[in-house]
C-alpha cells in the first residue's frame, strides 16, 4: 500500500508520478523501495486519470450502503415471524382451553 500512497502523495503535491519520485518518497519515510514494484506501479498508472479514479473510489462505498440495510430487513422479517408465532401460540392456548373447559 505504501507504493500507492506514495503515488497519491505525489499527485496531491502536483508532482509527476515517476519511478524516481516514488523511490524518493519511499526512502524519505524509511522504506527500501523494490524497483520492480515501483516500475509496475508507474506502468499501471500510465494514462490513468487519478482524479477520476478517486471520484470512482469515493462513490463505491456509497453504493455499498444499501447492502448494509439488508440486515434491518431481515430483522423485520424475524419480528413478523415472531408475531405470527405468538398468534399461533395464543390460538393453541385457546384451543386447549376449549378441550379442558
Amino acid at each position: 500500500m505504501e507504493y500507492v500512497y506514495s503515488a497519491m502523495i505525489l499527485h496531491s503535491a502536483g508532482k509527476e508520478i515517476t519511478e524516481d519520485n516514488i523511490t524518493k518518497v519511499l526512502k524519505a519515510v524509511g522504506i527500501k523501495p523494490d524497483t520492480s514494484r515501483v516500475k509496475a506501479l508507474t506502468a499501471t498508472l500510465e494514462g490513468v486519470d487519478i482524479e477520476e479514479a478517486i471520484k470512482t473510489a469515493a462513490v463505491a462505498p456509497a453504493a455499498a450502503a444499501p447492502a448494509a440495510e439488508e440486515p434491518k430487513k431481515e430483522e423485520k422479517k424475524e419480528e413478523k415471524k415472531e408475531k405470527k408465532e405468538e398468534v399461533s401460540e395464543e390460538e393453541a392456548a385457546a384451543g386447549l382451553g376449549a378441550l379442558f373447559g
